[in-house]
């Protein structure tokens, strides 16, 4: 299954008529491995805060999460696995599996509870393939 695949079926499939507003799979080193057409430009050193947060937990939280230029409040997640951040009635979600970091981006009605269960189950399944 081609890494656009997961993108497409996995992370922007539809909950309850609702969807993730954006998602992607980025490798941890930044290259995209695949990702929607609504997935924001990030620079590199959006990556490298990300991953930094992922090794040192709580790095983000005093200045925030920033993905293509947004700003995410961080808020409680999963230390070294789970990133999660609110942005209004939105917010985003990052799952760090062992080669990659799965996000996804969303806005209301969707629940934060809602793509949690989307970005986390798809980074499980990949852990629990090696990826």
């Amino acid at each position: 299954m081609s890494w656009q695949t997961y993108v497409d079926e996995h992370l922007m499939c539809d909950i309850d008529g609702h969807r993730l507003q954006a998602a992607a799979i980025i490798g941890q080193d930044g290259s995209i491995w695949a990702q929607s057409s609504t997935f924001p430009s990030f620079k590199p050193e959006e990556i490298s805060a990300i991953m930094k947060d992922f090794d040192e937990p709580g790095s983000l939280a005093p200045t925030g999460l920033y993905l293509g230029g947004t700003k995410y409040m961080v808020i409680q997640g999963e230390p070294g696995a789970v990133i999660r951040g609110k942005k209004g009635s939105g917010g985003i979600t990052v799952k760090k599996t062992t080669q990659a970091l799965i996000f996804g981006i969303y806005e209301e009605p969707l629940t934060p509870g809602q793509c949690n269960m989307i970005v986390e189950r798809l980074g499980d399944y990949l852990m629990d393939q090696g990826l």
